[in-house]
């Protein structure tokens, strides 16, 4: 168990919301000898079993591996190297790991990841209050849903794109840059052995579908819907008779299908905060930008900016020293911004117009629009410098 919370005392640091970003900048903190406080408004149960993304890149690794974070997924995760693309046009496969700087991801549930990471935290003495929402934030005093207020030196928001961190921040003139790529996706999750060894990106005129292993017994599908859809319309047999379309099972092989775990519609959307933080108040995470599925950057970029934030609180409160606060922004927002263009580039690859494009309807601008689809299929087909780029973005944060 964690150490006792004493309401009436002041700590180094709280921490809003219990995901990777908050549970890593919460373990790396202590480390460093600063006491924290997480304040999380789901209970611990939903905070665990909360099924995401699932692909971290290799800097990932290497921190959480640095910082002894790292067992579980090292011995329960697997490396992967390989996506394929299907369309009218046949099938490759990009072995990506032997391309670029020949990182490959690994592939390891992030629910997984947030059980491994919580419990590091309460075995390094962490305090955490599960169903607790933070409600206000002013200075360092985070005022709680059941009426308290926690006080820290620092407030670390990484609440997510729609938590009190970013509100506070938008409350004091902090501007947003935003995108909507006008995609949704249906995401399932199914009960179902992966059904081919690489990440699997099918173009097709019905819509971009999507095929991602997360572990032996358990895959994610993405099937492109149009916005607006609701999860319930999509019944299993729908979802199976429509992905087997997309992915041409006639053509390449019958998929592996089980029962659907979870169904639930994602807009495709991006936007990133002009300032991370200023004062007492640092966002990392969704909290200072929310970066849409297409590349899996998400929780990749929690990772990297939480061991920033944590090097930059340190020596704040260890030795005085706000240099590395004042820095965070330049040290990350690059890195962010990269992540952000790769991932606005394979939303461009995969998603040409559909069928049920209403948007744009005349029958000229599809068909450019599809062609510009497949000329950048080709190039990334036929192209090493491309291929080289795409491995170094894809697999880079």
């Amino acid at each position: 168990m964690g150490k006792r919370f004493d309401s009436g005392a002041r700590t180094g640091v709280v921490i809003v919301g219990a995901g990777p970003a908050g549970l890593v900048l919460g373990n790396l903190l202590l480390d460093q000898g600063i006491d924290c406080v997480i304040l999380e408004r789901r209970g611990r149960e939903a905070v665990e079993g909360r099924a995401r993304a699932g692909f971290l890149a290799a800097h990932s690794v290497r921190v959480l591996t640095r910082h002894g974070l790292a067992d579980g997924l090292l011995a329960r995760g697997h490396t992967h190297r390989t996506c394929l693309f299907r369309s009218d046009r046949g099938e490759f496969t990009l072995d990506y790991g032997a391309l670029g700087r020949g990182d490959v991801h690994t592939v390891y549930p992030q629910q997984e990841l947030v059980r491994d990471l919580l419990a590091a935290y309460l075995r390094r003495g962490g305090a955490i209050r599960f169903d607790t929402e933070a409600e206000e934030i002013s200075g360092g005093r985070v005022r709680t849903s059941d009426g308290t207020d926690v006080a820290g030196h620092y407030v670390a928001g990484c609440d997510g794109h729609r938590g009190v961190a970013r509100a506070t921040m938008a409350a004091h003139g902090t501007r947003t840059a935003r995108w909507d790529h006008g995609v949704s996706w249906l995401a399932v999750l199914a009960e179902a052995p992966p059904s081919m060894e690489a990440v699997g990106y099918a173009l097709h005129a019905r819509g971009f579908a999507g095929h991602m292993a997360r572990t032996a017994t358990v895959t994610r599908y993405y099937l492109q819907c149009p916005r607006g859809t609701d999860p319930a319309d999509w019944s299993e047999d729908r979802i199976w008779t429509e992905l087997g379309i997309r992915l041409r099972v006639d053509e390449f092989g019958q998929l592996k299908d089980g029962p659907v775990l979870e169904k639930a519609v994602v807009d495709l959307r991006s936007d990133v905060l002009d300032s991370p933080g200023e004062g007492r108040l640092w966002l990392a995470g969704d909290a200072a930008g929310l970066i849409s599925p297409s590349a899996a950057k998400g929780a990749n970029l929690a990772v990297l900016q939480a061991e920033r934030l944590a090097q930059a609180m340190a020596s704040a409160l260890k030795h005085g020293n706000g240099n590395d606060l004042d820095r965070y922004a330049a040290d990350c927002l690059p890195r962010v911004w990269r992540a952000h263009e790769f991932s606005h580039w394979m939303s461009g690859l995969l998603h040409g117009p559909s069928a049920e494009d209403t948007e744009h309807p005349v029958e000229a601008h599809a068909r450019y629009g599809r062609a510009l689809q497949y000329a950048r299929l080709d190039s990334l087909r036929t192209s090493r410098a491309h291929q080289d780029f795409f491995a170094e973005n894809y697999t880079g944060i």
